[in-house]
């Protein structure tokens, strides 16, 4: 590694650990309002599911409608949440902005040890079953009440 190369990965890492300083305690607010007495903390899952593939609707709404019966529902029994939504992203191939039909799916999760493997394997199933390269996943805390 020659010493310019070697001078710019360390001003790469320090902008980053920089970025990431700055970032820092702004995030650390995000999760300091507390619950009061009438909700309780939990976990929020969102998953993202993209309809298309090769730029055409691949994923109607009955092969959604059958997806969640045989993959979310028997994981997560106690309820979810569906939303219709739209995708957008920069396909870096082409260089160009596209839009996806989506559909979002919110979890309150139990708290259970396993929520995060039966999130993964929803994930796994659609990526197989619809040829989809992934799956959005956010994870964050919350305060609920039913």
């Amino acid at each position: 590694m020659t010493v310019e190369v070697a001078k710019s990965l360390l001003c790469v890492r320090l902008v980053v650990c920089g970025v990431l300083l700055a970032i820092e305690p702004a995030m650390a607010g995000t999760d300091s309002i507390p619950c009061d007495k009438s909700l309780h903390t939990r976990q929020v899952a969102q998953l993202l599911f993209g309809r298309n593939v090769v730029d055409r609707i691949r994923v109607s709404e009955s092969d959604w409608s059958d997806f969640v019966a045989r993959e979310v529902t028997p994981r997560f029994p106690d309820g979810f949440t569906v939303v219709d939504a739209t995708g957008q992203w920069r396909d870096a191939r082409r260089g160009s902005i596209l839009h996806e039909g989506s559909k979002l799916i919110e979890i309150v999760l139990p708290g259970a040890a396993d929520d995060r493997a039966k999130i993964e394997a929803i994930a796994e199933a659609y990526k197989v079953r619809f040829e989809q390269q992934s799956v959005g996943l956010i994870i964050g805390p919350a305060c609920v009440r039913f």
